[in-house]
This record gives structure tokens, C-alpha cells and sequence, in this order.
């Protein structure tokens, strides 16, 4: 619907391109390749237009590393070349604005995701994503009514648990249940996952 109106002022595109952010990584999410990359155009043509209205160049360079990102997750073999692009857009937003965690995000996406053989590192993404993570909690306009911050929390809860940090991974998702008792995915299905590791573990360590 936000597509459609004809006058979006450069805050409106910026939330539409945000959310259109968030539903092509959930598309990747759920193989529907084509749907994502049909949003992801759109995503593009939008953040060229708010790009030549000289709005934030980090908020730029943040969704361009997360684009780049997009593209390597529907063509693999295009890694090699847009990696480093994705990289380097995600280290400038971090260099143009400090303050702006999305930078962080996306620089730590592009460790969590990058083979260690390339130079990716999970737990210097881990780093990143709490660096992220700081500057949300210091900002309520961050974090309130935000689903960039529920995101954020449980991609790091989940960084945990594929690092074998569960019992922290565990406090994580705990937070995000009681700000959003209702976030299904973390309640019906990660959440309940993670405990049944945690029993699982402990009978081992019984044995």
C-alpha cells in the first residue's frame, strides 16, 4: 500500500524501504527467490531515489551492504565479487555514522555469513550484532515499536545457539518474549527448540 501512494516524503521511503528490507530476508528465508528479487528491485529503485535526495549517507551505505547482501543470497556464485562491495558499504556506514547500528548489522551479517576461509567470523559478528545491540537500548526511539530490535535480539539469540552458547541464548530469547509475548516465531518454535537442547544437555551431562 505504502508503494503505491505517489508522494512519500524522504522518512516514508525510508520506512518502506525498510520493511521491503525485512520481507525480501524473509522471502531468502523461504526459497521464494523470485518474489524476493522482484521486492528487491523495487527496494533498489527506492533507495536510489532517497540516495539523490541526499538523506542519510549512512543509512545508504547500510542498506547497500544489506542489498549486496540479498544478491549473493539469490546467486551464490556472485559472492566472490559482491562480498567485498558489501563489506566495504558496511564498514563506510559504520565510518559516516557511529551512532547508526544498522551499519553494524550489516558488517555483522557479512562475518556471520561470509566462510571463515574467506575471512568471516562468527564471534566477531557476534560483537558487531552487541554493538548494534548498545546503541539501540541507549535510544528508546530505537527500540520502541521497532521489529528492527526484536530482529536484532533474536538474530544474536540464534548466533548463540549455532555457537553452542545456549544457556545465553536462552536469557535472549526470554527478553524478547516479555517485550513481545506474542512474537510466535521465538515463542512457538525457537524458544521451545532451545529448551528442548537445554534438556537434552542435561541428561547428558547426567551420563
Amino acid at each position: 500500500e505504502m508503494q503505491k501512494q505517489q508522494i512519500k516524503s524522504d522518512d516514508c521511503l525510508h520506512e518502506l524501504i525498510n520493511f521491503q528490507y525485512g520481507y525480501i530476508a524473509w522471502c531468502l528465508g523461504e526459497k521464494r527467490n523470485k518474489e524476493a528479487e522482484q521486492y528487491l528491485k523495487i527496494a533498489e529503485s527506492n533507495l536510489k531515489i532517497l540516495e539523490n535526495r541526499n538523506y542519510s549517507k549512512s543509512i545508504i551505505s547500510s542498506y547497500n551492504a544489506a542489498f549486496l547482501g540479498f544478491r549473493i543470497g539469490l546467486n551464490s556464485v556472485r559472492a566472490p565479487l559482491l562480498g567485498p562491495r558489501s563489506v566495504d558499504a558496511a564498514k563506510l556506514a559504520i565510518t559516516q555514522d557511529p551512532k547508526n547500528p544498522y551499519g553494524y548489522i550489516q558488517y555483522a551479517n557479512a562475518q556471520y555469513y561470509m566462510p571463515s576461509i574467506f575471512g568471516g567470523s562468527k564471534q566477531e559478528a557476534i560483537e558487531y550484532y552487541q554493538k548494534a545491540e548498545k546503541i539501540m537500548n541507549s535510544d528508546v526511539n530505537l527500540r520502541r515499536n521497532n521489529w528492527n530490535y526484536l530482529s536484532l535480539l533474536t538474530t544474536i539469540a540464534n548466533a548463540y545457539v549455532d555457537t553452542g552458547n545456549l544457556w545465553l541464548a536462552k536469557t535472549y530469547y526470554e527478553r524478547i518474549l516479555v517485550l513481545e509475548p506474542e512474537f510466535n516465531w521465538v515463542k512457538n518454535e525457537l524458544y521451545p527448540e532451545l529448551l528442548k537442547k537445554l534438556k537434552l544437555w542435561k541428561t547428558i551431562r547426567k551420563y
